[in-house]
């Protein structure tokens, strides 16, 4: 098949095939609108396949005035090993992206203007955009790209989270990028020669641990201690738990145009709710970063505007069979799993805001989801398998953070399986504590963010490979499922390899997955911001009446 560009009349096959399936019903459109841009469709005319307008553009907003956000301040680190979106949400403001994810589930391009996906999704071709220089007077061109995905795919690096996103560009005996799989053709195009297909590569582009650095980037050092970007914004100040201020660059021209804000204050308010709430109530802060549970209630009191987003954010408690003997039989897994009822959960620990889950980590509103059989809740199972087991004595420990629902969602867990007559000891840790070996508790609670692609959470987490694999869980089976599902294939074939990922996660036993989450955040009036279901912060979207 002849590849298509996206900027011209035709467009990729795979993208007709999804309009069809959409309009017969076996796709919703905001996964069709997910899987059309990721293969190089501009969303006007994704949104045209399926006889829509693109939603208007917003108007130019008013220049000036600083921005208050209530946010955690966490230490910046290289982009590559960030693991929580507050991070991000700093450097983003003079680091930015090739691709970004939009709150419709599009994807358009930034520091790339187009792209291309040949007919089975094994080789991109990406455009860069032209005219974008870093604000120190470099130009951004293809070698930028180049070296960013040697960066990504350094599997030596500890905590690199990108190195398990673009297994097709890496050599297995090095761990590193392959030679020849990433071509620059000239200043402006770069073409990746897949050695699988990979429909999520796109998507991974977006993710918030792939922000671009300059060349001059000091591999594992803070990003603010020298912030060549080619952002609109520049750190004025980042103090760890204290604020982060980001000033506008007037001496950058940035490719965009004019950021509308002056400044971008964020106020870290530590882990307590109330203390955010008390910072809105003293007129300290005009924003959050999020709102949960009755305080949501709270400032809709202050008057403040509420918004939502739908979304696959979760919580996990794993277990680790890779870090405590305690998890390495199933049957054992299986029945600290079902002790659980998902329902008790959501309601004690996330005040009912949100949908039940089923312990596989794929949501509904995932493109690839599949609706595979219920599992049954079984308290009553759970002592017997520790007795066989020879653990009917033991003392498990359930470790979670100290951040108010994330706490009583693990309290409510904790609860269920000691009524169910295990010996759980509950421990609750700070946040400077807690994020230090975050990945190798024996068995502890996680957010997960949302992510466009089901299978994006799924190979990090859950695969061999998977940067962020908090379970030692390694089954070749789902390995290979994995390769499958990132293929390019029709809505049944795509659902039958992602009900066997399902299956074969709930079978392993290691999470119990209880909740999908509602995300809220509450901004005074007069404030132009919205709510990114992956808690993203676009700056230059953001202005004050």
């Amino acid at each position: 098949m002849k590849d298509m560009m996206n900027t011209g009349p035709a467009v990729h096959a795979a993208a007709i095939m999804y309009a069809e399936e959409a309009r017969a019903g076996l796709m919703d459109r905001r996964e069709f609108l997910s899987r059309a841009t990721a293969l190089g469709v501009t969303a006007p005319v994704a949104y045209g396949l399926l006889g829509l307008a693109a939603p208007a553009e917003a108007q130019a907003a008013k220049v000036g005035g600083t921005l208050r956000v209530g946010m955690e301040v966490k230490a910046q680190k290289d982009p590559r090993t960030a693991d929580w979106p507050h991070i991000a949400n700093v450097y983003r403001g003079w680091l930015e992206y090739l691709i970004q994810y939009n709150p419709d589930g599009t994807f358009e391009g930034r520091l790339l203007e187009s792209w291309e996906a040949n007919a089975d999704a094994t080789e991109y071709t990406l455009k860069v955009r032209p005219g974008v220089t870093w604000n120190n007077g470099d130009a951004f061109t293809a070698d930028d790209v180049v070296r960013m995905f040697t960066r990504w795919t350094d599997a030596s690096v500890e905590g690199n989270a990108m190195a398990s996103r673009f297994l097709g560009l890496v050599d297995e005996a090095t761990k590193s990028l392959r030679e020849g799989s990433v071509v620059k053709v000239d200043d402006l195009t770069v073409v990746l020669k897949m050695s699988l297909s990979d429909v999520a590569v796109v998507a991974n582009l977006a993710d918030y641990p792939a922000a671009v650095v300059h060349s001059s980037f000091v591999d594992g050092s803070d990003p603010s201690a020298n912030p060549i970007g080619t952002g609109p914004y520049l750190p004025k100040e980042v103090a760890v738990g204290q604020r982060a201020i980001l000033a506008r660059n007037a001496d950058h021209a940035w490719w965009g145009g004019v950021a509308p804000l002056d400044e971008i204050h964020y106020i870290d308010f530590g882990t307590d709710p109330a203390a955010m709430v008390a910072l809105a109530g003293s007129d300290e802060i005009d924003c959050n970063y999020e709102s949960t549970g009755e305080f949501i209630t709270v400032l809709d009191g202050l008057g403040w505007n509420k918004l939502e987003a739908v979304t696959a954010s979760t919580i996990v408690m794993r277990m680790n069979s890779a870090s405590s003997d305690l998890y390495k039989e199933k049957a054992v897994r299986q029945a600290i799993q079902k002790a659980v009822d998902p329902k008790v959960v959501l309601e004690l620990g996330y005040n009912g805001l949100g949908t039940t889950a089923e312990n596989h980590h794929a949501c509904p509103v995932h493109p690839e989801y599949a609706q595979i059989p219920a599992q049954t809740i079984d308290p009553a199972g759970l002592k017997p398998a520790l007795e066989a087991a020879g653990l009917a004595d033991a003392e498990f420990e359930l470790i979670s953070l100290d951040d108010g629902w994330e706490a009583a969602s693990t309290d409510a867990v904790g609860a269920q399986l000691r009524d169910a007559g295990m010996n759980i000891k509950r421990t609750v840790m700070p946040g400077s504590t807690f994020w230090n070996d975050w990945a190798k508790y024996p068995f502890s609670s996680t957010t997960w963010n949302h992510r466009p692609l089901a299978v994006q959470n799924m190979s990090l987490a859950y695969t061999s490979t998977g940067s962020w694999n908090e379970t030692g869980m390694a089954n070749p089976e789902f390995d290979a499922a994995m390769a499958r599902a990132l293929a390019l294939a029709d809505a049944d074939a795509r659902r039958t390899e992602m009900a066997t990922l399902e299956t074969i996660l709930q079978d392993e036993g290691y999470i119990i997955q209880p909740f999908w989450r509602s995300l809220y955040r509450h901004a005074r009036e007069g404030v132009n911001i919205d709510m990114h279901p992956s808690f993203e912060h676009h700056h230059y979207k953001w202005s004050i009446a």
